[in-house]
């Protein structure tokens, strides 16, 4: 006999290590290369001292002669805080009883349950890592269709059907939660389950894009370190080099490349002392590497991954889509100098007698939730780079 006993048990001993490793290994490329670490926690902080230089207390001198003076590592001081990593799945509780002498049904009905929740968390994690922690989606909004209830964007790929989203006018929540109904990825419309016939819509790049609830809340993600125009883990980027990314902004008539790649490359491992191992590119800038490389090569290079997977090559280093960025930009990344602080792997959230579902208050649903406390801190955001305006 299946019970909600028997639900529990499952999504604890056979679903969460699944779920887990899925989140962490099978996301996203970066994601699967990058380290994590209960490491530097404290308490709902993330405290780290990174190196910044190196030790100088090295030199070739005559055999009669002092030794070198010790020059010990200098130290940055990095903070930043555990964000509230979340994932809700719904079984009603007719679904339970339907299920209860079968278990092929049962076992059907909770593997769609978690196919569900690994396809949203696998899209929002990637989505977040390439953020820059604001869980903005759209800085403006392009226009207003109140006749439709609609709205029309920019960064499709941020997007999918069934997400809940919040809108600001400048700082002001102004229409929280509404739901996606459906995508035009021709004009780029998103058609919205609320009415917005009754907002104040006289300049619609005023309005703004968040997922809903997440303003401010997410993971500090590579957007971040690019974002030079704001502090990062707590210090200020004037003060220190290290903490500014390398950007080159492709300028008119500029031809783009190979070379163009090359010296980026180069200028970012002279100035971090890393190597860059990774390479990200937007839709357009995918488009004219290949049609760089095929300009005068009859073939082009193709890495073999983990899993038997093939993707592009440039110079031995991997190239993959980076969907969650701008079209036209290369995103250059030294995947060893991030890490992904946790206070734990992800858990089931329990109740207070060590339940993991909870009935939704006034519905015959139950509820289970997967947490993770943590957030992404890069050692070196001088080892990283972007070239934008590849088109």
């Amino acid at each position: 006999m299946i019970s909600l006993q028997s639900a529990q048990a499952a999504l604890k001993d056979v679903y969460l290590n699944v779920l887990s490793t899925q989140l962490n290994y099978e996301t996203d490329p970066l994601l699967t290369k990058i380290k994590h670490s209960s490491t530097n926690v404290y308490g709902k902080n993330i405290i780290k001292l990174v190196p910044f230089g190196i030790n100088g207390g090295f030199c070739a001198s005559n055999e009669a002669d002092a030794l070198p003076n010790s020059a010990e590592n200098k130290y940055l001081n990095f903070t930043s805080t555990l964000k509230n990593l979340f994932g809700t799945l719904e079984i009603t509780d007719k679904a339970i009883r339907a299920s209860s002498t079968d278990k092929g049904a049962f076992i059907n009905l909770l593997d769609a349950e978690m196919s569900s929740l690994l396809q949203s968390s696998k899209f929002n994690l990637s989505r977040m890592l390439y953020g820059n922690g604001t869980g903005v989606l759209d800085a403006q909004i392009s226009q207003f269709d109140t006749t439709n209830n609609a709205i029309v964007i920019t960064h499709l790929s941020k997007y999918f059907v069934g997400m809940n989203i919040d809108i600001y006018q400048n700082d002001t929540l102004i229409l929280g939660g509404a739901r996606i109904k459906d995508i035009d990825p021709n004009t780029n419309k998103l058609y919205l389950n609320a009415n917005l016939s009754t907002l104040n819509i006289d300049d619609e790049l005023q309005y703004s894009v968040y997922i809903s609830g997440a303003k401010g809340q997410e993971i500090t993600g590579i957007d971040a370190i690019f974002d030079t125009t704001q502090t990062i883990y707590g210090l200020n980027r004037s003060e220190y080099a290290s903490l500014v990314p390398y950007v080159h902004q492709m300028q008119s008539g500029e031809v783009f490349s190979e070379l163009t790649i090359q010296k980026a490359i180069d200028q970012i491992e002279s100035q971090s002392n890393g190597s860059v191992d990774m390479i990200f590119v937007g839709h357009d800038a995918k488009q004219k590497l290949i049609s760089t490389l095929l300009s005068y090569r009859k073939n082009l290079d193709f890495a073999n991954l983990k899993g038997g997977v093939t993707t592009l090559s440039f110079n031995g280093l991997p190239v993959y889509n980076y969907r969650f960025g701008d079209s036209d930009a290369m995103l250059l990344v030294n995947s060893q100098d991030f890490t992904m602080h946790q206070l734990c792997d992800w858990e089931w959230l329990t109740n207070e007698d060590g339940s993991i579902l909870k009935q939704k208050e006034n519905y015959a649903i139950f509820t289970a939730t997967l947490v993770k406390y943590a957030d992404l801190i890069c050692a070196k955001p001088n080892g990283q780079g972007m070239i934008k305006g590849i088109n």
